[in-house]
C-alpha cells in the first residue's frame, strides 16, 4: 500500500480533477512543514485548488527508516493521486525542489509547470552543521518550555529567524513530552544522501523555471551546464533575496509565480 503524506487542501477543491485547471502543489524544504509556503498558498487559493504537502519525515507525515529521492518522490506522487490530482503546477523550495525535480522525471505527464526555488540538481557540501548541533543541544527530555529551547538553540544558531523557523516544529504530545516533528535522527544519519543528487542524465523536458535568490549560493553559474543538461527547457529568474526568497519578498515572489504559471514570463 502506498504511504500517503500529510497534506492540506485549500481553495477551489472542485478544480482538482479538472483537465482545464492545474492544481498548485507546494512543497517545503529541509526542517520545514506544509505551513512554510503559506504566503504563496494564500495568494493562489482564491483562484486555484492548492495542496500543501508535508515531506516525508517532516511535519505530520510518516517517518521512514531511510532516505532516498525515489522513495520520497513516489510518496509525493501517491499523495497527489489520493487527492485526485493528475495535472499539477508544482512550486517547491530547497530540498522540496530536489524532490519535485525527481517527481517530474518519474511522472512527467503529471507536471504542467514546475517551479524550483533556490536549489540546483547538484550535490552540495555539508552546510547545516550548526543547525544540527543546535537541534541536538535542545534537551527534549528535560525541556520546560519554548523559551528554554530557544536559549539552548541560540548557543549554536545565531540567527533569530532561523531559530524561530526551527521551533515551529517543536511540539508537546498528550503526555506533555517534547518532540521535533521532523525525523532528526534520520536527517543526521542520512544527511549525505539528502545533500547528494545521484542523477546525471536528461531528466525532464517539460516547463521548468528555477528562481534563484541573488544573495544565495545555492544556484551559481557553475551549475548552469548541469541544469541545462538535465532540464533542457529550463529558465532561470533571479530575485534580490537570499535563500528564503518567499519569506523575504513575498509580494515579489507571488507576482513572479503568477506570471510564470500563467505563461506570461517566458
Amino acid at each position: 500500500m502506498p504511504e500517503i503524506l500529510f497534506s492540506q487542501s485549500f481553495g477551489e477543491a472542485h478544480l482538482a480533477s479538472s483537465p482545464n485547471q492545474a492544481s498548485i502543489v507546494l512543497i517545503h524544504g529541509l526542517f520545514g512543514n506544509s505551513d512554510n509556503l503559506s504566503v504563496i498558498r494564500r495568494h493562489f487559493e482564491t483562484s486555484h485548488h492548492v495542496l500543501c504537502i508535508d515531506l516525508p519525515d517532516h511535519g505530520k507525515s510518516p517517518h521512514s527508516k531511510s532516505f532516498s529521492f525515489d522513495t520520497w518522490a513516489h510518496q509525493v506522487i501517491d499523495t497527489l493521486a489520493s487527492n485526485d490530482i493528475f495535472n499539477a503546477h508544482i512550486v517547491a523550495h530547497s530540498l522540496g525542489g530536489k524532490v519535485a525535480m525527481r517527481v517530474a522525471s518519474l511522472q512527467p505527464q503529471l507536471i504542467e509547470k514546475l517551479v524550483v526555488m533556490d536549489i540546483a540538481p547538484v550535490k552540495y557540501e555539508p552546510r547545516h552543521h550548526t543547525v544540527i548541533n543546535g537541534l541536538c543541544a535542545v534537551k527534549l527530555a528535560t525541556l520546560v518550555d519554548r523559551k528554554q529551547a530557544m536559549a539552548q538553540l541560540s548557543e549554536f544558531v545565531v540567527d533569530s529567524g532561523t531559530r524561530s523557523f526551527l521551533l515551529k516544529s517543536l511540539y508537546q504530545d498528550e503526555h506533555k513530552r517534547w518532540h521535533w516533528r521532523f525525523n532528526l535522527p534520520l536527517i543526521i544519519r542520512d544527511y549525505p544522501l539528502l545533500s547528494d543528487w545521484p542523477f546525471h542524465d536528461e531528466l525532464f523536458l517539460g516547463d521548468i523555471t528555477f528562481i534563484k535568490g541573488k544573495n544565495s549560493d545555492y544556484i551559481g553559474s557553475q551549475h548552469q551546464a548541469t541544469i541545462i543538461k538535465q532540464f533542457p527547457n529550463a529558465k532561470v529568474r533571479i530575485v534580490d533575496t537570499g535563500h528564503w526568497l518567499h519569506a523575504e519578498k513575498p509580494q515579489l515572489i507571488n507576482t513572479l509565480l503568477t506570471r510564470i504559471l500563467r505563461g506570461k514570463y517566458n
